[in-house]
């Protein structure tokens, strides 16, 4: 879509090479050039400038502006300028006026108004121009040859629409205020290496988030730059959305992505979710994102085969950005905060969208309350590896729940009971077979706990298998009775606790498990948010 082109030049001053400041507009009119050095069609245009500013300046101004400093200098040497050449560099008065192509030429009037614009360089534009000026003049005509000029030619892209600058620039525009603290480098210091340096990775390279890099990152949200998003745990730290969009360009995100980071990490710095908890234990738990709603299909994010693995950059960027902001801006670096005795690959990224087509179930956002149509970032605190299970054999949903239930029963450890939450990844075809004898998750769950139940007395630690659960962790007394002992425990302390979606390869019986964390309380239970989208 073509950019609205302004009616009107912005007032503003820019600086001339003559060390003059230059009001814009100017009170009599001006013909403005804007030009950039390596633009073949800059250099054609600038002599042709020159030679009208030497015949009508005295009457008008006529004026090149200049959109790089040194660039600026060197078509003045190469072409032996006299006229103003006005300092651009910032891209300002570019950008005001929707230059998108050089050479553009503006002609305004007195007071600003916009009469002609053309673009590139057309001989029939430039003969107009002419006669404009000995209109407006009341000079006589330059002697121009113009057998010696092409017919056209077109021009090169302007600076201010280039990638990167033309996201900051309409940041600045719009007054979105950016705060964070800026690090020069020099001019030899390698930027990768110097995050490496300075402990801002995961171990992997990430993207310098530059100004330019941020500014483009943040089109991806209405909310104001400074606004804070959360307090970060374990420092606390005060994370705004410009400093969410930094770690998520670091990350790799696109713009679209960051609505989602944004609402992951609302949803981590929860109390309920007790990020502490998860960023400091010597168990491998961590933040494990799963994305419900349209924007699932809007960024183009992966639910069907490797829904759990590489590949698919929405999920693996958008699960890196929440890690780089826990690390970068809460402080939960390893082997600092972050206490993992083994960890796991998934505590590098882990964001799950959950194949809400393929379920024959209601998805997750809509079981916690939310509509179907709207877009819901759920995050749980479990393992950061997945445990898979195979089952190729089960022809009936009965069967298929008793082998759900039999694998969870080793979750964590066999004799640990009373979990709080467990995250299922049921693939495709697992979920066809509960879909045959049309059973609902409330049934597979009760299934998962009636054969995953186990007496008391079988929890208990034991000569041979040191671990387990004492009589107070199970709720009974020191001295407990047989009838106590050969009473059942649940795996789980409730039904609910054990969240189910849907994604995965349509060829193959698998089912994948995120073991729980400690819930409750002291542990961590699953937290959800709306992502706001941008429309």
């Amino acid at each position: 879509m073509e950019t609205m082109k302004p009616s009107k030049l912005p007032q503003m001053t820019l600086r001339g090479h003559d060390g003059r400041d230059h009001a814009i507009p100017p009170a009599r009119g001006a013909l403005l050039c804007f030009v950039h050095d390596g633009c073949p069609t800059c250099d054609l245009t600038l002599p042709l400038l020159e030679r009208l500013y030497r015949h009508f300046g005295g009457a008008f101004e006529v004026v090149a502006v200049g959109q790089e400093a040194a660039g600026n200098a060197a078509l003045i040497e190469r072409h032996r300028l006299t006229l103003p050449m006005l300092d651009d560099s910032a891209l300002k008065l570019s950008f005001a006026c929707a230059v998108e192509i050089v050479p553009t030429v503006i002609l305004a009037e007195p007071g600003g108004a916009v009469a002609r614009r053309c673009e590139g360089f057309g001989r029939g534009d430039w003969r107009d121009l002419v006669a404009q000026l000995v209109a407006r003049t009341a000079l006589r005509a330059p002697e121009i040859d113009w057998e010696e000029f092409p017919e056209a030619r077109p021009g090169c892209g302007s600076r201010s629409v280039e990638p990167e600058i033309a996201e900051r620039l309409q940041a600045e525009a719009t007054g979105r205020r950016m705060g964070a603290r800026r690090l020069a480098l020099g001019a030899a210091q390698d930027p990768f290496e110097f995050m490496f340096e300075q402990g801002l990775t995961d171990g992997l390279p990430v993207i310098p988030p530059t100004p330019e890099r941020v500014a483009r990152m943040l089109a991806g949200t209405r909310r104001d730059p400074l606004e804070v998003v959360a307090i970060v745990p374990p420092n606390l730290t005060p994370a705004t959305v410009e400093k969410v969009a930094a770690n998520a360009v670091m990350a790799g995100c696109r713009p679209e992505y960051l609505p989602v980071v944004i609402a992951a990490l609302e949803a981590v710095c929860n109390d309920t979710f007790n990020a502490h908890g998860i960023m400091a234990t010597t168990a491998g738990a961590t933040p494990i994102i799963v994305v419900n709603g349209p924007i699932r299909r809007r960024l183009g994010m992966n639910m069907g085969i490797q829904a759990l693995g590489s590949g698919f950059r929405p999920n693996a960027t958008i699960g890196r950005a929440l890690k780089l902001a826990l690390r970068n801006l809460g402080g939960a670096r390893p082997g600092e905060i972050e206490r993992s005795a083994l960890g796991a690959a998934g505590k590098f990224t882990m964001c799950i969208a959950e194949w809400e087509e393929r379920s024959p179930w209601e998805p997750l956002h809509v079981e916690r309350g939310f509509g179907r149509d709207e877009s819901v970032a759920t995050v749980f605190g479990l393992e950061s590896g997945s445990h898979q299970m195979s089952d190729h054999t089960a022809r009936t949903a009965r069967a298929l729940g008793g082998s759900f239930g039999a694998f969870l029963a080793a979750s964590t450890h066999p004799k640990a009971y009373r979990l709080g939450e467990v995250l299922l990844v049921i693939s495709p075809e697992h979920a066809d077979t509960f879909a045959r004898d049309k059973w609902t998750k409330a049934q597979i769950r009760e299934r998962i706990l009636e054969v995953s139940a186990r007496p008391a007395r079988e929890l208990l630690p034991a000569a041979e298998i040191g671990e387990g659960m004492s009589p107070a962790m199970l709720g009974l007394g020191a001295a407990p009775s047989a009838a106590e002992l050969d009473a059942l425990v649940m795996k789980f302390r409730k039904p609910e606790n054990i969240a189910m979606i849907v994604a995965g390869g349509e060829a193959g019986k698998f089912t994948a498990v995120f073991g729980g964390w400690f819930g409750g309380s002291a542990g961590s239970m699953s937290v959800s948010r709306r992502i706001e989208e941008v429309p």
